[in-house]
């Protein structure tokens, strides 16, 4: 069996609960009709132009443009970490890059290479969409965990320094907030982890059999995608902690915030 193909008449019907949205939203007065109008106009230019790419990206299939395509994307998804958090000034960027890079490029390569085991561990057709997935949740780590972790020593920054004054050294009076992000962070994945299949099936997982692959495979593949993007989030989101740190603290451990 293989997908079924979606006509554009077919995608543009479902306007009709768009437009349904539209009027609700016109009768409590809730101005988001110019939003959801603009970001959905953006969500289909930014897809057909991708898919576009992609085309010919998985045409050519070249391990060297594959890769920089994936540095590519880790370089947006390092902006958008910047742009989430005012807190956040652009000299962070580096240290978000590295947080995204390092766990990112280990996983996904080990994955290819020791759990699916490609010939070609660099093949566009495995390397872009089992990245894009690892580097979705990955930004996702990274922003709840700066969020968390400087708001934490903004709001609780007297706690820090009572520690400091019970003899407590830095690295023990700042883990209570690498704690607490890391849970904020983390605790999220492991719900999802822990109602997948039960609640909703997960989108991988979905696609391979809506593209004809035999469920029991389907699900192998996204048991196998939920280990690395939970190893992929976690890693990603204690690497931030400890890049940040230096930047957070002088050299005589006051916060600089």
């Amino acid at each position: 069996m293989g997908t079924a193909n979606i006509s554009y008449l077919s995608i543009f019907s479902l306007i009709v609960f768009i437009a349904v949205i539209f009027i609700v939203n016109n009768k409590l007065r809730l101005s988001l009709n110019k939003e959801i109008s603009i970001a959905i106009i953006r969500m289909v230019i930014q897809l057909s132009l991708v898919g576009l790419f992609l085309q010919y990206l998985f045409k050519l299939n070249m391990p060297i443009i594959n890769m920089l395509y994936l540095f590519f994307m880790m370089i947006i998804a390092s902006f958008s970490a910047i742009k989430s958090n005012k807190n956040i000034v652009k000299n962070y960027w580096m240290q978000i890059f590295l947080s995204i890079l390092i766990p990112n490029l280990v996983i996904l390569l080990y994955f290819n290479t020791f759990v699916i085991r490609l010939d070609n561990i660099l093949d566009a057709w495995y390397v872009i969409p089992i990245g894009g997935m690892l580097l979705g949740n990955a930004l996702t780590g990274i922003i709840i965990t700066m969020n968390s972790y400087i708001k934490s020593l903004e709001e609780k920054h007297l706690k820090y320094y009572y520690l400091l004054s019970l003899s407590a050294n830095h690295k023990e009076a700042i883990k209570p907030y690498i704690k607490e992000a890391l849970l904020t962070s983390i605790k999220p994945s492991i719900a999802s982890i822990e109602t997948i299949g039960l609640v909703a099936l997960p989108g991988m997982m979905t696609g391979q059999i809506l593209g004809g692959s035999v469920p029991l495979t389907a699900i192998k593949y996204q048991i196998a995608i939920m280990l690395a993007i939970f190893s992929v989030r976690y890693f990603c989101s204690l690497l931030i902690i400890v890049f940040i740190s230096g930047k957070l603290f002088d050299d005589y451990g006051i916060i600089k915030i």
